[in-house]
């Protein structure tokens, strides 16, 4: 039983990192990007491709691979979503759809439909005692970086400027642009967070699991029910909906095999409906 809720942990802390990428725009600029999952596969290509031409590990891949997906981000939202903005709920749902599609059949022609891995090494097999247990070292750095991502992303968005800015965007976009809060670069900064984000998630994914073009769907279904069961805009509360998630899929796992996934989705079903606000309602602010 505590190997299993260990696990979940694990996995859950993998989910939370995918869903602070997606919790970001969606806090921020209250539009839901369908192409965040295949974003997140995209990312895992990109560490596969430098991995693969330049003989490094994956870790050192991170850097990379983040700086590119965040300039990808900020290009993405001020060349395509900018201008959908403000026109409604659909027209961002549209073009995200649109973009998914065209992101999953890219990837199908660039890398083909076989899955692919990113070979963590001995980082894959390594492995330290707590007591009667035995924890792997991915895991275990895995659930590390992710609360390290956490903290830094609650430290900048509640102590800096340009937190402050965020807040007041989200809060209010005319009154923070009478402000003079130039909210087009704010958006366009979030977009590129929110990838640079995912693609560190991703690379972790990457190593402890299998990818291939069609991957993107599920990772979104996942990061969604992080970002729901958490609160919207808590980014804590991301990583606590991250980790419950995983928790009850390995727990159902437990149960029986099968029922892993099926368990996950089930609890944050009645998690919606028992509580539709999330484990950590935003408080509103003056």
């Amino acid at each position: 039983m505590i190997e299993t809720v260990l696990n979940g942990a694990f996995v859950g802390a993998l989910y939370a990192m995918y869903g602070l990428g997606l919790a970001l725009t969606l806090g921020l600029m209250r539009q839901i990007n369908l192409a965040h999952g295949d974003l997140i596969v995209l990312s895992a290509f990109a560490a596969f491709e430098l991995t693969s031409r330049f003989s490094i590990h994956p870790m050192l891949a991170i850097p990379v691979v983040a700086i590119m997906m965040f300039a990808l981000g900020w290009g993405l939202q001020r060349l395509i979503l900018e201008r959908v903005l403000g026109h409604g709920e659909m027209p961002p749902l549209l073009v995200t759809f649109g973009l998914s599609i065209i992101l999953q059949n890219v990837m199908l022609q660039v890398f083909s439909a076989d899955t692919k891995n990113l070979d963590p090494g001995l980082l894959g097999t390594l492995s330290i005692k707590i007591g009667p247990y035995s924890v792997g070292i991915l895991p275990l750095l895995t659930l590390g970086v992710a609360v390290a991502i956490f903290a830094v992303t609650a430290a900048v968005f509640g102590n800096t400027r340009f937190g402050r800015a965020v807040r007041a965007t989200s809060d209010d976009e005319r009154v923070a642009r009478l402000m003079g809060i130039k909210t087009k670069k704010i958006f366009a900064a979030a977009m590129g967070i929110s990838l640079g984000v995912s693609a560190v998630a991703a690379i972790f994914f990457g190593m402890r699991g299998t990818f291939d073009p069609s991957s993107g769907p599920e990772r979104m279904l996942f990061a969604f029910e992080a970002v729901i069961l958490g609160g919207l805009g808590s980014v804590w509360g991301t990583l606590f909906g991250g980790i419950a998630l995983g928790l009850s899929q390995a727990l159902g796992t437990l149960i029986v095999p099968s029922f892993g996934p099926l368990a996950g989705h089930l609890v944050f079903l009645f998690g919606l409906l028992l509580r539709p606000q999330g484990l950590f309602l935003k408080k509103a602010r003056q």
